[in-house]
């Protein structure tokens, strides 16, 4: 499908839907929208969203629950077990969706968790009914079981994928978030409100800064922005039920310490509002952090992250399934590629560059050619004119860089070849930036946990702005990858690095 029509689709999608789910949620309150950067909520009803939200989603998938029972019903016999077993599919999905939080606030519109939680409880609900129907003898004909079950999966991430499109745009318009205030000290909250912008999903507003011997009146600088400073620590309450914030967010060390957070909880009971601690944990994602209560005393765990395993060996079964169906897909365009290479510039169609993979191994990198044939050989004479940031080499307007390379790499087609580096076990999918044996001569001690995986063809990295990322987001997001990646969130990095070939931003 072309790059137009897949606009229009989206396009016809977007038209049809945004209008009815307007309609679903037209009782939502929305919140008034800011031209700065750091929005101000100002709704008294802003609790509410969530929870009205959560009724929307649970009607859709009630509503693709029924139609994809609909579809085994007449795919199906009419006997008493085959109308039993659909009748039993239809009132149970909803329930498991529920039970495993697919609908709770804290997953509503950012990471994968939303998505894992209605694939995991979608398939321990069918593998409860698969038990069942061998018990009964064929209580299901199996063909209506798969087609129920896969039919029922894909409808259900297509629509909480729909809304939560929906939903991130109402968000970065100011509407559907919890007001909040940042409590801590100055280092401490400008860190906290920093991430939240950076964030397309993040559900909070931020009303101003509560800081320890804070006055109303003044003010932080949070990169170029004047953040209010709302009141002092002794005051979160009272400024709690002025600006009638819905979340307090303690974003470091306080003064009082523990005692003063706890009973800092029990007043905002009273004003409905939430308690929310940020942890200083920052590259360790949600899946990884479990509670254990032990005598009243709530222990925070983190896993250690895994590097091999059960994980990686589906891991490497996804690699050698969609890289084999992407070279067979992929193979005409491939081969038009290497013609107009061929004719552009003098030199060998395919470029073979050296690169660091898992544990330091060094392998051959596959690229269609974008530069000049004696590319390497002119690096030095434009080392004045970098513009990278840490051991990364870049300049914007490479001379280097041929016709066709400049329309390749901004499309990602120069990296097609690296499907064959994916087949051969160099590469990933998915993973870490991979670097150049001069750039891990540089690196400093931390950073060499970038290999204790594969490198992949895509990543954070490319979705996240590309070589307009500056040298230590890169590493951070690489870094993030590597403890916390999993099978849910390769699948929408995969997803969301299509968006961003269709839609380039940040390659040069």
């Amino acid at each position: 499908m072309s790059v137009g029509a897949q606009q229009s689709v989206a396009h016809t999608i977007t038209a049809w839907w945004g209008p009815r789910l307007s309609t679903v949620l037209r009782f939502a309150t929305p919140l008034a929208r800011t031209a700065s950067s750091v929005r101000i909520a100002r709704s008294e009803r802003a609790q509410a969203w969530p929870r009205r939200y959560a009724l929307y989603l649970r009607a859709v998938d009630s509503a693709v629950v029924l139609a994809a029972a609909a579809g085994g019903l007449i795919l199906g016999d009419n006997s008493p077990r085959g109308l039993a077993a659909i009748a039993a599919i239809a009132v149970l999905w909803p329930v498991a969706l529920g039970v495993y939080g697919t609908r709770d606030a804290s997953v509503l519109g950012i990471g994968a968790e939303e998505y894992r939680r209605v694939v995991a409880a979608s398939f321990q609900l069918f593998a409860v009914l698969a038990i069942a129907s061998v018990l009964m003898t064929d209580w299901l004909p199996a063909r209506v079981f798969a087609l129920v079950f896969s039919t029922g999966v894909m409808a259900l991430l297509v629509v909480r994928w729909i809304s939560r499109r929906w939903l991130n745009h109402q968000r970065q318009s100011g509407l559907y978030l919890t007001p909040a205030v940042v409590v801590g000290e100055p280092e401490d909250v400008r860190y906290v409100v920093r991430r939240i912008a950076a964030s397309d999903g993040a559900p909070y507003n931020v009303l101003g800064a509560v800081l320890p011997g804070g006055r109303r009146g003044q003010s932080l600088a949070v990169d170029g922005v004047r953040l209010p400073v709302l009141s002092s620590t002794d005051d979160v309450v009272r400024t709690v039920a002025l600006k009638k914030a819905a979340a307090v967010i303690i974003a470091g060390p306080v003064p009082g310490g523990n005692r003063y957070v706890r009973e800092l909880g029990w007043n905002l009971e009273q004003h409905d509002a939430e308690l929310v601690l940020a942890s200083t944990l920052t590259n360790v994602a949600g899946p990884r952090i479990h509670w254990r209560p032990v005598q009243g005393l709530p222990l925070m765990e983190v896993d250690l992250p895994h590097y091999t395993g059960a994980k990686h060996v589906v891991k490497r079964a996804l690699d050698l399934v969609l890289a084999c169906a992407a070279l067979v897909v992929l193979a005409p365009i491939m081969g038009v590629l290497a013609l107009i290479v061929h004719f552009d510039s003098a030199g060998p169609v395919l470029f073979r560059q050296e690169r660091i993979g898992k544990a330091g191994r060094p392998f051959a990198m596959l690229k269609f050619r974008s530069m000049v044939q004696d590319a390497e050989s002119r690096l030095e004479d434009l080392k004045a004119e970098d513009e990278g940031a840490g051991v990364l080499f870049k300049v914007k307007d490479d001379p280097r860089v041929t016709r066709c390379g400049k329309w390749m790499r901004k499309y990602s087609l120069d990296e097609l070849p690296q499907f064959l580096n994916v087949l051969k076990g160099e590469m990933s999918l998915v993973g870490p930036r991979p670097p150049l044996a001069r750039e891990v001569g540089e690196y400093e001690r931390y950073t060499h946990r970038r290999m204790l995986i594969k490198p992949g063809i895509t990543g954070l990295w490319q979705i996240s702005g590309r070589s307009d990322l500056d040298w230590d987001d890169s590493v951070r997001l690489d870094l993030y990858y590597v403890e916390n990646w999993s099978i849910m969130g390769d699948l929408m990095i995969l997803w969301r690095t299509f968006r961003a070939v269709v839609a380039p931003s940040g390659a040069y």
